[in-house]
C-alpha cells in the first residue's frame, strides 16, 4: 500500500495536547506532530542537533510565540517558520484553543 492514514484524535497524546503522529502513520524519516494548548501552555527549549531534523511550524488557530536562538516571533492564524536543526527553539501559546501542526525531518 503506498500510503497510511491516521486521525490524531485516535493517537494517544504524549503530553497533554500533543498528538505524535510518526508511528501511527508509519514515518520513517518525518515527523508530525499537532498541538491543542490554551493560554500559558509552555513547550521545553530544545533543538535537533544531534538528529539533524529541521523543524516547520504552522499555526492554523490562536495565538502563539515561538522563540528562536533569543528571538521571539508573534505568531497568528497561518503563519508558518521552519527552524534549522541546531537552532534552540521554545514555543509558548497565549491564546485558548490554539492549535499548531509541527513537522520535522532530517
Amino acid at each position: 500500500m503506498g500510503y497510511d492514514a491516521t486521525n490524531y484524535d485516535d493517537v494517544e497524546p504524549r503530553a497533554p495536547g500533543m498528538y505524535f503522529l510518526r508511528d501511527a502513520l508509519g514515518a520513517e524519516r518525518l515527523g508530525v506532530t499537532v498541538v491543542e494548548a490554551d493560554d500559558g501552555w509552555e513547550g521545553m527549549a530544545h533543538d535537533h542537533a544531534a538528529d539533524g531534523h529541521e523543524e516547520v511550524y504552522v499555526l492554523l488557530d490562536g495565538e502563539a510565540t515561538l522563540t528562536v536562538d533569543g528571538d521571539a516571533l508573534e505568531l497568528g492564524p497561518g503563519d508558518a517558520v521552519r527552524v534549522d536543526a541546531d537552532s534552540d527553539r521554545e514555543l509558548t501559546f497565549s491564546a485558548d484553543g490554539s492549535k499548531m501542526v509541527i513537522a520535522g525531518a532530517p
